[in-house]
């Protein structure tokens, strides 16, 4: 089978594993850590960065930074994974869901101010496929209704909207690693602080409450519990692993541009006419090539699509099913049609995209397609 993905290895991962193992530090903080927040910064600009083990926990950082508390509301997509829920929700918060747009699985930001109320304390976009959401019309609104914005970037590494990097627009950003992303750790993630009032603040809780890291650097004499927080610091195994990856960035984002591309060039002639529709930017973002899917007409076509596609040797997987249906949170919901979310959950098919996977490989995933669609 051609698997939906498949890990991609630089060549230099093992090494700078064995070079963390015996500089003896591999608990986290040390050389490559350094390294990777010092790569992201300098790179995109981010003002502060800070590896953490997942996404998800630079999720729950971000909410705890934000000071979620119990009844406080929170604004997210749907259509989107459960931890961009999971983290808000952990902290007493009623997740208030917004619907996707007709274009992309985004939020659809014309519908969030009427979302707003009295209780509500930050807006979650979630740049789903790294397309960028909406940032202006979303910033507006946290300006006008004093809002945190935290920005789900799992899928945007090198995501870009009219001229910002996805992650470093929002107050606070996030982004993962897992290994089904364009640069990976195996699992893994990064908090972005743009906003200066979270920098100091964020190590603490990063180090389970502790101003450990002030006393590294020599800036107090001794450290103490002084706020709550968790074990969010990943090993210096795992930023080895991740530096070894972000050395090779841009080759592995050219790769995989030429892939999406090969899609794009190989089926947009003729699936629109079946019904299907493709990826959609909005005005000033870019391509980051994280994913290429397609919009089935309906259930249906996709499942013929999947089975077809099985027939062959090829694994295509649909995504996300909106979180408010889900069983855990379906009698929290506030009862809101959301048409375009369950839309995508029926009809949204996700293609094989990965470093190598071969122009052969992925001929056969289009052939497939035109004769089944």
């Amino acid at each position: 089978m051609i698997p939906f993905n498949k890990p991609y290895l630089t060549g230099l991962e093992t090494q700078y594993i064995q070079e963390a193992v015996q500089s003896g530090k591999i608990s986290g903080d040390g050389i490559f850590t350094k390294k990777c927040h010092r790569f992201f910064e300098e790179r995109y600009g981010f003002g502060k960065c800070l590896l953490t083990t997942s996404c998800t926990d630079a999720l729950e950082m971000a909410a705890i930074l934000i000071d979620i508390q119990p009844g406080d509301e929170v604004i997210m997509p749907s259509y989107t994974f459960v931890s961009t829920a999971n983290a808000f929700a952990l902290r007493g918060a009623k997740i208030i869901f917004a619907d996707s747009g007709s274009e992309n699985p985004n939020m659809n930001v014309a519908l969030l101010e009427p979302l707003i109320s009295d209780r509500t304390k930050a807006i979650v976009p979630v740049h789903y496929a790294g397309i960028a959401c909406e940032m202006d019309g979303i910033m507006d609104l946290a300006d006008k209704y004093g809002l945190w914005v935290v920005e789900d970037a799992a899928q945007a590494i090198d995501g870009y909207y009219k001229g910002k990097p996805l992650g470093g627009i929002g107050h606070l950003g996030a982004f993962s690693f897992h290994e089904t992303k364009n640069i990976i750790s195996g699992e893994g993630g990064m908090l972005i602080i743009n906003d200066e009032r979270f920098r100091e603040r964020a190590e603490i809780i990063r180090e389970k409450g502790t101003n450990r890291s002030a006393f590294f650097r020599g800036e107090v004499d001794k450290y103490g519990w002084v706020d709550i927080g968790s074990s969010f610091l990943p090993s210096e195994v795992i930023s080895a692993f991740l530096y070894a990856q972000l050395e090779q960035l841009d080759a592995i984002q050219e790769k995989r541009k030429a892939i999406w591309q090969r899609y794009w060039d190989g089926l947009y002639g003729q699936l629109p006419q079946k019904g299907i529709k493709f990826p959609h930017f909005i005005e000033g973002s870019t391509n980051n090539a994280h994913m290429f899917y397609l919009v089935c007409s309906d259930l249906e076509q996709r499942g013929r699509l999947i089975e077809a596609l099985k027939s062959a040797g090829a694994w295509a997987v649909f995504h996300y099913l909106s979180l408010h249906k889900s069983p855990y949170y379906t009698s929290k919901h506030t009862g809101a049609e959301l048409p375009w979310s369950d839309f995508y959950s029926d009809t949204l098919l996700r293609l094989p995209l990965f470093y190598e996977l071969t122009a052969q490989e992925q001929q056969l995933i289009i052939e497939t397609i035109l004769k089944a669609a």
